[in-house]
């Protein structure tokens, strides 16, 4: 998956996704050092609103990650709740994108909930519950722009399109007939910053996320398709799942049932929660 800005009306979501940008290895480090039988210490970026985002601010939600930071989001919710159903305490380690798997297999966190779908390349490398949530894939474009009509993926032919490196987002896009495939953005924020600065017609997302960007973003919008006409094959629905190691199987047995026991019901109001109390602005 990010997995993620702006111009000043990007402001709140760059400031929100970017906080802290490469303090994930010192995190990782102090997370190490401090595991226990009774900690589930969770890897996240912290910069993916609304799976996770980092904040100042203690709400009822969040977990402190630093002496003045905080991560908040539906992610953290899901791992407090695991947590509490596995009788654990949980630790939130805030990491880049691209070492979550790494530092899972270092044993530097116990799992992953990150936004991150469970693909069979991933496979390889962890194994993965059954999806704790499950959107669809949409487009966002500048809401003054002819993109803003669109209704299937044809009608971004020629464009030049971007997504998260390393993320379900920058594959799909070869789905585009004729497409301009961008190199992956290392971030989403910095996705939404080329798309706000004109370096680009269009950001692959999925839906929650992409709500929260128009919400904060209100010169943005996005684009949903339907069936038929967007994105197609095994990566149609976009799933996420929570990841472990591929030989901790007492982990992934205790938290799949855990998770089987979160209704639908409540994981929608989970993100419902999670889409309302990101941040929409910061100075």
């Amino acid at each position: 998956m990010k997995n993620a800005i702006r111009s000043v009306s990007v402001s709140a979501l760059c400031a929100v996704m970017l906080a802290g940008c490469g303090s994930g290895s010192a995190a990782a480090a102090s997370a190490s050092a401090s595991a226990d039988a009774n900690t589930l210490r969770v890897g996240m970026e912290c910069n993916y609103a609304p799976y996770n985002w980092t904040t100042t601010e203690k709400t009822d939600t969040s977990q402190q990650i630093t002496s003045v930071d905080y991560c908040d989001g539906y992610d953290v919710m899901m791992a407090e709740k695991l947590a509490e159903k596995t009788n654990k305490q949980v630790k939130i380690v805030k990491l880049d994108w691209d070492n979550l798997i790494l530092s899972l297999q270092n044993n530097q966190i116990d799992a992953i909930i990150a936004g991150m779908t469970d693909t069979e390349e991933r496979e390889q490398e962890v194994a993965f519950t059954t999806p704790y949530y499950v959107s669809t894939e949409v487009i966002i474009v500048e809401k003054d722009s002819d993109l803003a009509n669109a209704t299937s993926l044809e009608d971004f032919s020629g464009k030049k399109v971007i997504g998260q490196l390393n993320t379900l987002y920058d594959t799909i896009i070869d789905q585009i007939p004729n497409v301009q495939h961008q190199p992956g953005a290392e971030t989403f924020p910095a996705a939404i910053q080329a798309l706000q600065s004109g370096a680009v017609d269009a950001v692959t997302s999925e839906l929650p996320v992409a709500k929260g960007v128009v919400e904060a973003n209100p010169d943005l919008t996005y684009i949903t398709f339907e069936d038929g006409k967007g994105f197609t094959g095994a990566d149609k629905d976009a799933s996420v799942s929570v990841a472990v190691r591929k030989d901790d199987k007492d982990l992934l047995d205790s938290l799949q049932s855990a998770l089987d026991t979160i209704s639908d019901d409540e994981r929608e109001q989970m993100m419902e929660t999670a889409v309302k109390n990101q941040p929409a602005s910061q100075d």
